[in-house]
């Protein structure tokens, strides 16, 4: 049997965490739990909040409970929860930033693919739904082993902490690169 399935165990705890913020602020605006509106809000945080890159209007960072080893999160400061509720100048920023987040994969870990993607609504898999977000994730022929099988679980290489200073070192490159340059 060719099972091709994505087991992610450790996104539980994500999503617990989802429901216990959700349920914190029923009365609040549904933002308020978007860790990413307070990421976006506290620039000076970058750093343990793993944000690689920001420019005016949006962020790059690494994704806490990621797919494959250096799982980049791309979103606009100002949050939405579709695409089409961003103006035309909005969408372009954001691709703009997913560009940028392509490059900085592709320079810092030389993966053989890169997935990029969007979850618009809960129903399609947000985690997120009132902010959306890009999902940037490189991939390699063999990030799956023994252990997705019989374990269950993905194997992560690298620490966040780690995976982040890579990241940042490659940026200006990444940077030069969709410009150009």
């Amino acid at each position: 049997m060719n099972n091709r399935n994505l087991w992610a165990p450790w996104r539980r705890a994500y999503l617990e965490d989802l429901l216990h913020q959700a349920s914190l602020n029923d009365d609040a605006p549904a933002e308020s739990a978007s860790f990413l509106s307070t990421y976006w809000a506290q620039p000076e945080h970058d750093e343990a909040h793993h944000v690689i890159h920001r420019n005016d209007v949006g962020m790059i960072m690494l994704n806490r409970y990621p797919y494959a080893n250096g799982h980049l999160l791309v979103a606009l400061g100002d949050a939405r929860p579709t695409l089409l509720d961003y103006d035309a100048d909005q969408r372009a920023a954001m691709w703009s930033l997913v560009d940028l987040a392509t490059a900085l994969v592709t320079i810092a870990l030389s993966p053989q693919g890169v997935n990029v993607g969007i979850n618009q609504g809960h129903a399609a898999g947000a985690g997120v739904p009132s902010h959306l977000h890009a999902h940037v994730v490189p991939r390699w022929e063999a990030d799956t082993n023994f252990i997705t099988v019989v374990g269950r679980v993905r194997v992560v290489p690298d620490a966040l902490e780690s995976m982040a200073s890579t990241m940042r070192s490659a940026l200006p490159t990444a940077l030069a690169r969709v410009k150009g340059v």
